[in-house]
């Protein structure tokens, strides 16, 4: 088994429970609400995804092995730290790639495993930390984990459909683009007003943190 990958980066986490950590980032290619192409843009399901997942040209992307991929994280995790290597696994939709196989040799090497998926498709057992971030127009699969990240506002994806799912966080995440401002202030009105839900603001954009 070979995993196609976008990219592998280290930073921290900028948005949502885990904001601040350090961690890993390994984006796969591939999703199965969009292409990638923005010719295809207009038959997305998604159509606001804002985020570079098509082919292999990121920073270490390319096809890897379970032994290749581990001594990766391995080389950039920093030499000599007490603390595990954190890994977040995102796209596109990274539960098209991750299987079981590779999340077993993880934790067999001592690494932490999260993951960021839009829920529609099922996940191996044991996942340290499940993020879902639903899309409007599809069918979640993945209804509990520890948190669920949903982007606002979304037509058909209003948060009182979400709330009762079984999750630990529940944010909310203003949609980025030209109504940014906008979004953050009706986002900011409704976690006040429906104190479930929490403020997600992506950090590491304003910040500049790669």
């Amino acid at each position: 088994m070979s995993y196609k990958v976008k990219e592998i980066y280290y930073t921290l986490q900028g948005e949502g429970a885990q904001a601040g950590r350090a961690a890993i980032f390994c984006r796969f290619t591939g999703c199965n609400l969009w292409s990638g192409r923005e010719e295809d843009r207009d038959q997305a399901i998604c159509k606001f995804c804002d985020t570079d997942f098509f082919g292999m040209d990121g920073v270490y992307g390319g096809k890897y092995s379970v032994k290749q991929f581990i001594a990766v994280i391995q080389k950039l995790w920093p030499q000599g730290s007490s603390e595990p290597p954190y890994l977040v696994f995102t796209g596109g939709e990274p539960a098209l790639q991750l299987d079981q196989s590779l999340l077993n040799e993880l934790h067999r090497s001592g690494m932490i495993a999260a993951i960021e998926t839009n829920g529609t498709l099922d996940l191996p057992d044991g996942l340290d930390w499940i993020c879902v971030s639903p899309k409007a127009n599809t069918v979640l699969n993945i209804v509990s984990g520890d948190e669920l990240k949903l982007v606002f506002p979304q037509e058909q994806a209003e948060p009182t459909l979400y709330e009762s799912l079984n999750f630990d966080h529940f944010y909310l995440q203003p949609m980025d683009g030209v109504d940014v401002k906008y979004n953050t202030d009706q986002a900011i009105q409704y976690c006040k007003a429906h104190p479930k839900w929490k403020l997600s603001v992506q950090t590491h954009k304003f910040l500049q943190i790669p």
